[in-house]
């Protein structure tokens, strides 16, 4: 199935909010990350990881999708931050080697060929450059929205299959990304939020899922997304919608 998150720019821009604050206060309280740090963010969409780093780092943007990337620029202006961006994949940068102290993959390594992004990343880092790939996960629970609203984009889109599904928001693969590539030091970190939503805001949270708004025509997000109303309505009434979530991250060291 063909995914183009540049169909669903505008609601992935609006209510994809990325990663909560304290994600970036523990990089830099624990040291994953130090102020002036030269920082890639591979698929960085609208740029949500890029702005956090933005804040105290500086940071290019890289993406496929020139839609996003405009929804990106955007949203930086709003926020007062400045990043770079630029179009390319994440496989093949055509950026300098050794020119990051960091190259970051938020909620995107799953997308990519990950034994090549992988080593494109060691070529990009510094020595003792560290790699750190993460995921925001909604946690799908008995009888919650997550739950249900999961099985009506299954039967609203049949043959989707999540890439990354295992239920729990970790990731073990990804330690062998990172040694398959010769990285060291590898650890990770998880912890859990509520992030709370709106039922409009999760109608386009959800409009702007690779299940949804990136895959199905657009009749056919019409359609689902008529059914998701009322599914919310019926049997979710109360707002905000308390959403649970896992952040996911792990990094390791290139050796010097």
């Amino acid at each position: 199935m063909q995914v183009d998150f540049g169909r669903t720019a505008s609601d992935y821009a609006r209510h994809r909010a990325g990663f909560p604050e304290a994600f970036f206060d523990r990089l830099f309280r624990e040291g994953i990350a130090k102020a002036g740090d030269r920082v890639l963010d591979l698929g960085t969409g609208t740029g949500t990881v890029a702005r956090g780093f933005a804040r105290r780092c500086d940071v290019i943007g890289l993406d496929p999708s020139a839609p996003l990337l405009k929804q990106a620029e955007r949203l930086d202006r709003d926020a007062g931050v400045s990043v770079r961006h630029v179009q390319a994949i994440a496989e093949q940068t055509g950026l300098s080697s050794g020119s990051f102290d960091i190259v970051a993959a938020g909620q995107c390594w799953h997308w990519f060929d990950r034994k090549k992004a992988a080593a494109e990343a060691r070529r990009l880092l510094v020595p003792a450059g560290r790699l750190l790939i993460a995921h925001f996960d909604w946690l799908s629970l008995p009888g919650n929205v997550v739950e249900a609203t999961e099985t009506l984009i299954g039967e609203h889109n049949p043959t989707w299959h999540w890439p990354a599904a295992d239920g729990t928001g970790i990731y073990p693969k990804w330690f062998e990304d990172l040694a398959g590539a010769g990285f060291e030091h590898i650890e990770s970190f998880t912890f859990d939020v509520r992030v709370p939503y709106s039922r409009e805001a999760w109608l386009g949270r959800i409009r702007a899922s690779a299940g949804v708004g990136a895959s199905l025509s657009p009749d056919a997000v019409t359609r689902f997304d008529a059914a998701h109303r009322q599914l919310l309505e019926r049997h979710f009434p109360d707002e905000p919608l308390q959403i649970p979530h896992r952040v996911f991250a792990i990094f390791g060291r290139k050796p010097i």
